[in-house]
């Protein structure tokens, strides 16, 4: 019998539970940091993309990713890599924290090994979703 890995799920966070959980994994360094470096990736990847609510969600292997409630898709692009192509909102918005966590890992702060962390707990979800082909050829 073959071993099978659990899939990881995403549970949508409540408004209340908001700022309590991203306290809870970021400290500080969330609404300092991530959070800012994130939307401005979306920005800079979907020129269509110009700011509004996102959602936020925790993953069932520990990890959080925070998404555009827009509706998709969004055309991207990304020159370090030479990716082109079509993104929903949720896929653009787990490039765009995929791409803060591991920028933000490298930051000589107390905080940063939490950004890499929650750079593979992300990585492993991103993994399971419909659009992980588009996703890992933006992020690689």
């Amino acid at each position: 019998m073959i071993d099978q890995e659990p899939v990881v799920t995403r549970t949508l966070l409540r408004t209340p539970d908001r700022v309590p959980t991203t306290a809870k994994i970021f400290g500080l360094s969330f609404p300092q940091h991530v959070e800012p470096y994130a939307y401005t990736v979306a920005r800079e990847m979907a020129p269509a993309y110009n700011g509004g609510y996102w959602h936020f969600y925790t993953l069932s292997n520990g990890g959080f990713y925070m998404a555009p409630d827009m509706e998709g898709p969004f055309a991207a692009s990304c020159a370090m890599n030479y990716f082109e192509g079509e993104l929903s909102a949720d896929a653009l918005g787990i490039v765009s924290c995929l791409f803060a966590f591991s920028n933000l890992s490298f930051q000589q702060e107390p905080w940063a090994h939490v950004c890499a962390e929650q750079y593979y707990l992300l990585r492993e979800y991103a993994g399971y979703h419909p659009e992980a082909v588009n996703i890992f050829r933006a992020i690689d």
